[in-house]
């Protein structure tokens, strides 16, 4: 039920996403430059952007030549994305990694999931974050916030009812206690902070099949 709730509101504010997202694409393409001698992401060829949202950051990396794919729970959150004339080359599809996603193991060089993981509970991060491991070969990126909190922010996320309060106390000793007590998820976790308030958690996924 919680599910399907959250699919709603992400549904019902697809529209202001969408004012939004050329000014995401600006951010997205400066953080890419910026993290470029962390982790050089137009590298790979492959990429699958869990949790996509209105498509801006799969914009971006289709647009730099990679081979993109958008899966997103929320269907007009994909019809946003799908609207835009650039994104054509791009395959969106309506999935929730919680349940699985249609791929095949390691099937993509790189996965990434911006603002997502904070508004979920810590065993359903558990589930993403092996997921993700599951279909990528080379590396898992979780963009989301660091500890350094913002009021607006505090106060959006106090109403979207997510486990964002505890999420930015515990997100890197969350994904790291995957290295012992999810050998599933991965074997290797490095933090980059790309914005005052966000983080890019590289993680190295493992060759283990993702869990049950």
């Amino acid at each position: 039920m919680k599910e399907k709730k959250s699919n709603s509101l992400f549904d019902f504010i697809a529209p202001i996403y969408g004012l939004f997202y050329n000014k995401q694409k600006r951010k997205y393409s400066e953080i890419i430059e910026k993290v470029a001698n962390d982790l050089n992401v137009l590298s790979f060829e492959s990429i699958v952007d869990v949790g996509c949202g209105t498509g801006a950051l799969c914009s971006v990396l289709n647009e730099k030549g990679m081979k993109v794919t958008g899966i997103d729970p929320a269907m007009k959150m994909l019809n946003v994305a799908m609207s835009k004339t650039e994104n054509k080359n791009i395959k969106f599809l309506l999935g929730n990694a919680l349940e699985g996603l249609p791929f095949q193991d390691k099937e993509f060089n790189l996965s990434i999931c911006s603002y997502v993981a904070h508004g979920l509970e810590p065993e359903e991060r558990k589930k993403l974050y092996a997921e993700m491991s599951r279909l990528t070969k080379d590396y898992v990126i979780v963009y989301d916030y660091n500890h350094k909190k913002a009021l607006l922010t505090s106060f959006i996320e106090w109403l979207e009812r997510g486990d964002y309060f505890h999420f930015i106390k515990h997100a890197e000793k969350e994904m790291k206690s995957c290295l012992t007590e999810m050998k599933t998820c991965f074997s290797e976790v490095s933090v980059v902070q790309v914005d005052v308030r966000a983080n890019w958690y590289i993680c190295k996924p493992t060759i283990h099949e993702s869990l049950e």
